[in-house]
This record gives structure tokens, sequence and C-alpha cells, in this order.
């Protein structure tokens, strides 16, 4: 199964866990990570999540996430692909989705991701035929990887 992770889900585990719903995400999010590394799925990543990744200010965050990609990347959507992410892309916004997430959801479609994972309540209300799109929760959920 190949799954893509956008910067909300890469960044939940770093995010204040005294909301029920961010600490259960955050676990959900570790334990995905888990599966990656014990090669379960498939992670695709993009130079959209590289950009938006080198604007963390926090050094450590941002590190440790670069980390996880350069490690665990099974396919990368590189900037040759650009102007087709960007086709995607302007179908998505006129949707109302944003310009960023737009980019993150056409990637994941480009590379024919099975599930695009985000904590991002905006990006959970886009449907498509092209990509089912999933908090990490339900994903676990879904997959029933124990």
């Amino acid at each position: 199964m190949r799954i893509y992770l956008d910067n909300c889900c890469y960044n939940r585990p770093y995010d204040d866990p005294s909301q029920i719903i961010v600490s259960l995400e955050a676990q959900a999010k570790i334990f995905i990570q888990d599966c990656i590394r014990e090669n379960k799925f498939q992670l695709v990543s993009s130079y959209v999540l590289i950009f938006e990744n080198s604007k963390n200010p926090y050094f450590g965050k941002r590190e440790s996430i670069r980390q996880f990609l350069m490690e665990n990347t099974d396919i990368y959507i590189d900037e040759s692909y650009k102007d087709i992410v960007g086709e995607i892309a302007q179908k998505i916004i006129s949707t109302g989705i944003k310009t960023a997430d737009a980019h993150y959801i056409a990637a994941a479609i480009l590379a024919k991701c099975d599930y695009l994972l985000t904590t991002d309540k905006r990006m959970l209300r886009y449907t498509g035929d092209e990509i089912k799109i999933v908090n990490p929760i339900e994903f676990v959920a879904l997959t029933g990887e124990k």
C-alpha cells in the first residue's frame, strides 16, 4: 500500500498532547511511522513536502522529519514533475482547498497513492475519486494494523 503523509501529519507528534485528539493522532502517526520502517507501507514524498518542512523554524523538528524522509521514502516526486503537479493542483484548488494542500494531494495522486494522511480538517473534507484522504487514527483503523 502506497501512502503520503502531509506536513501537518509529520508535525503532529510535536504538538501539545493535552487535547485527547492530538494525543491520539500523534500516537497513530508514530505507529504508522514504525510500520513504514518495517516496510509494511510504501512511503511517498515530494518536493512540496521537503519545501514545507524546510520552513519549520524548529531545527530539531525539521531535521528529524528530513532524516526520516531521507531514510524511508520509497517514491519521490521531484521538481521535474512540478508542471504536472501544478495542473492537478489547480483542479483541486477550484474546490476550495488551499494551494499548499492542493499540491500535496496532487503529488499523492501523481504517485498513485492509496491514501494521503493529514490532521488538517479542511483537507480531510476534500473528496475525489483518485485518492482517499484520512487522518492517522482512521488510517490505522482502516488498515487493521496492530
